[in-house]
């Protein structure tokens, strides 16, 4: 079947019943929503493919002085190959440093995959590379200020990498929080050429995630120093792979296996085993076989379709993952010229159940579920309940069943073959007749402070709900000055962190907020996070409301809110009130203020001050890219919410 003709409108069957219904609902909606622009989108990618397959080979059509400085630095192998305008070019974009364990694996990859795209009849080259960051190094630093941003950066290095015209395909090299979302981006703007993801996989386990939040716990009542808290971190992050909780990079490799970019199976691979090898080699070879060029053309706009998105918000909700994704979603979706809106995810919420336990909605790390069955044995029990759509197009060929097959290695080379058999450990990963939660991990909250994210997966039951005085800050520091001055002992209480939106100083993750918070809440006092900041894909013990939308900068209510006044959090039933009459609300002016651009500076902070004018909401993905094949302008989209 062609990508042209996968029938988006049309509900599919799956598993031998019928789908979700209210998966469905949201699909058809989200389809209907987005129909102008993602026609739009497709025309102009509709139009690009065409000329792809009537002149070949991207590069034949440069100019003879443009071609020759596109490879004059290339092996005489490849110039001849390239000259010749017979074999496809794929481009290798990559995130590698050797700073970041995530990345550091991928130092070895790009010749694997040059002598693979050569074996499978392509030539490849190295691109560009992508910035990536670090969350865990710049938590509570100045450098978290530019995090968020730094998605947008990357998205548009990757255009850039991809701008030459000289490639009929990529190979997309990342995995951690930002850099995979702006990869994704940045692909899907040249979304006629096909885009393989390649995972790097995770470090293999070390000290208990358990055993590391004590630590942390610890360190912040003063009863360990500083030299015990380093040796606990060294022990749990200590080799090249991802971290091993379920944050936002692992939940990013989950997502992304999900809507059929990465090969089946290949997401929790470790680094530096044979078959974790043997899989980029295929995924090199992959790249080659899905150009315009051969019979099986898999343009990435087409990949990630209305129902690849709404699969990836399934997935999302089913594994408990990253609140990060509540933004990350809608800008990838958006990219690719389809609306989501945070009431799509605050519908599948509601249906769809929690079916894994890991770091920290439990004490597994992804080693163990890949070890309980992975994502084969996760995608086959959401396809055969309806909770997934089967009918999408990915890089495996036609169907999300593929990706019921795991890797395995034979000869030295990978093999898939279909898992059968459910769970290897059911506390771990559960089949949806069974979950540990009827409904999705992350919930959307609503009422006179804005709408807001929680994530309640990692939140004891009796926690879910709160009612107490406000304590107001204007920075996470007079926080942490507070606790360690002891003001915060003994009391029930709200923080509200505000003016840490995408405008006022880049939404910085505010984990470093967990470790004292969680004290106060093991010592029985009941405690809460409001804030329009972000909190880590590690974060959840401490019951939260984050990405809370308009922002204090946009002058939205949380910039009312003042020392003392009751602020009711119920997660459970998605709610957020400030209960304050309206008419003295009505009566308030704004409090507080965000840096100007003359006091954000350092950290090469002021180098991002026209990002901070242009950043749309949270609830819009808080980025500054418009919705791709829509008229509206940035500033328009800023200035707007979703449908409530």
């Amino acid at each position: 079947m062609s990508p042209a003709q996968t029938g988006n409108d049309r509900p599919d069957t799956i598993g031998g019943g019928r789908m979700h219904p209210v998966v469905q609902e949201v699909t058809d909606r989200l389809i209907e929503r987005s129909r102008a622009s993602r026609t739009a989108y497709l025309a102009r990618l509709d139009a690009e493919a065409e000329a792809a397959r009537e002149r070949g080979p991207a590069r034949s059509a440069l100019g003879c002085a443009n071609l020759a400085h596109g490879f004059a630095g290339a092996p005489e192998a490849d110039k001849r190959d390239l000259r010749a305008f017979v074999r496809p070019g794929v481009a290798i974009v990559s995130s590698y440093n050797d700073m970041l364990s995530a990345h550091q694996p991928y130092e070895t990859y790009p010749p694997i995959l040059k002598a693979a795209v050569r074996a499978a009849g392509g030539v490849a080259q190295f691109a560009g590379g992508v910035p990536a960051m670090c969350d865990g190094i710049t938590q509570g630093r100045a450098g978290m200020e530019l995090s968020l941003y730094s998605r947008e950066v990357i998205a548009m290095a990757t255009a850039i990498a991809l701008s030459h015209d000289m490639f009929d395909s990529s190979l997309m090299l990342g995995v951690c929080d930002k850099i995979v979302p702006g990869l994704l981006i940045g692909a899907l703007h040249f979304g006629h050429l096909p885009a393989v993801f390649v995972p790097a996989g995770p470090m293999t386990s070390g000290l208990p995630n358990k055993a590391k939040a004590r630590t942390r716990q610890l360190f912040a009542e003063g009863k360990v120093g500083k030299a015990e808290l380093l040796d606990s971190e060294m022990q749990s992050y200590h080799s090249p792979g991802t971290c091993t909780f379920y944050g936002t990079a692992n939940s990013n490799q989950v997502m992304v296996e999900v809507m059929g970019l990465h090969l089946p199976g290949s997401t929790f691979v470790n680094p530096r085993t044979e078959l974790r090898e043997a899989l980029t080699r295929a995924a090199g070879r992959r790249a080659v076989e899905i150009t315009a060029h051969g019979a099986e053309y898999t343009p990435v706009g087409r990949v990630v379709d209305e129902k690849a998105i709404v699969n990836a918000c399934v997935a999302l909700l089913a594994t408990g993952g990253s609140t990060n994704h509540t933004m990350h979603l809608v800008a990838i979706a958006a990219a690719a010229g389809i609306e989501l809106l945070w009431d799509d995810l605050a519908a599948l919420s509601k249906v769809v159940p929690l079916l894994t336990r890991m770091y920290p909605n439990g004490q597994a790390d992804v080693n163990h579920f890949q070890a309980a069955g992975g994502m084969q044995v996760l995608i086959g029990d959401l396809l055969d309940t309806g909770l997934l759509h089967n009918d999408v197009l990915t890089i495996a060929g036609q169907g999300l069943d593929h990706y019921r097959s795991a890797a395995e290695l034979k000869d030295g080379e990978v093999v898939w073959t279909e898992r059968t058999e459910g769970s290897a450990d059911l506390d771990v990963l559960r089949p949806a007749r069974e979950p540990f939660s009827p409904d999705g991990g992350i919930h959307m909250l609503d009422g006179n402070l804005g709408r807001a994210v929680s994530k309640v997966s990692a939140v004891k039951e009796e926690h879910l709900v709160i009612e107490a005085p406000a304590k107001v800050f204007d920075d996470q520091l007079e926080l942490l000055r507070a606790f360690e001055a002891g003001e915060l002992d003994g009391q029930d209480f709200v923080a509200v962190i505000r003016y840490q939106g995408p405008s006022a100083n880049g939404m910085p993750e505010l984990h470093k907020l967990t470790p004292p918070l969680a004290v106060l809440l093991d010592r029985g006092q009941r405690v809460a996070i409001v804030t329009d900041g972000r909190m880590s894909g590690a974060s959840g013990k401490v019951p939260a409301a984050i990405h809370l939308s308009p922002e204090a900068a946009h002058g939205g209510p949380i910039a009312l809110v003042q020392d003392g006044d009751p602020i009711r959090l119920d997660s459970a039933a998605g709610t957020l009130e400030l209960l304050v009459p309206a008419e003295e609300l009505a009566a308030r002016t704004p409090q507080g203020a965000p840096l100007t651009d003359a006091q954000w500076v350092g950290t090469g902070r002021e180098l991002f001050a026209a990002f901070r004018g242009a950043a749309g909401p949270a609830e819009r993905g808080a980025g500054i890219f418009a919705l791709n094949g829509h008229a509206e302008s940035v500033a328009a989209r800023a200035a707007g919410g979703g449908e409530r």
